[in-house]
């Protein structure tokens, strides 16, 4: 199954950044929506399937704070995963946002294994391994520490 991933930055860079990520890592792309702030990321996500979510905090206009709250404030949006992935990254912080819903974070800078490890996480899809190529699927593994650990 492919995924349909919205990517939520203020930086055209980092938004590029973490799109080629997606491909590098072998993550099962259907299509990358961008969006530059909070506002453009709720249009989005009012006319399109999206499966995922990676957003910043900090952007104008509409922040990542801000945006997760109206996604909870909506009976349908409030069901798809979003992943933070910023420079903030206080154990207060995170704690705040993984109590409205957030199913992740990733602290910038980051490395491709990261996507592709909260993608097996959340989305259960465990056929991308560290090369990028498909493989058989497997159970997938909990996260046993950090801040997100069940």
């Amino acid at each position: 199954m492919a995924y349909n991933i919205l990517v939520v930055d203020d930086s055209f860079l980092v938004r590029d950044v973490i799109t080629k990520t997606l491909h590098i890592c072998g993550a099962p792309v259907k299509q990358v929506f961008h969006a530059a702030n909070g506002r453009e990321a709720l249009q989005i996500l009012a006319d399109n399937w999206i499966d995922l979510v990676f957003c910043d905090i900090n952007m104008p206009v509409m922040n990542g704070i801000e945006m997760l709250e109206k996604m909870v404030d909506d009976g349908i949006l409030k069901s798809i995963p979003v992943v933070i992935i910023s420079t903030e990254g206080s154990a207060t912080r995170i704690e705040q946002l993984r109590l409205k819903g957030v199913r992740g974070y990733i602290r910038k800078p980051f490395v491709p294994e990261a996507i592709r490890e909260i993608i097996n996480e959340i989305l259960g899809d465990s056929k991308i391994n560290n090369s990028g190529n498909e493989q058989e699927t497997k159970t997938p593994q909990l996260v046993q520490d950090g801040p997100f650990a069940r």
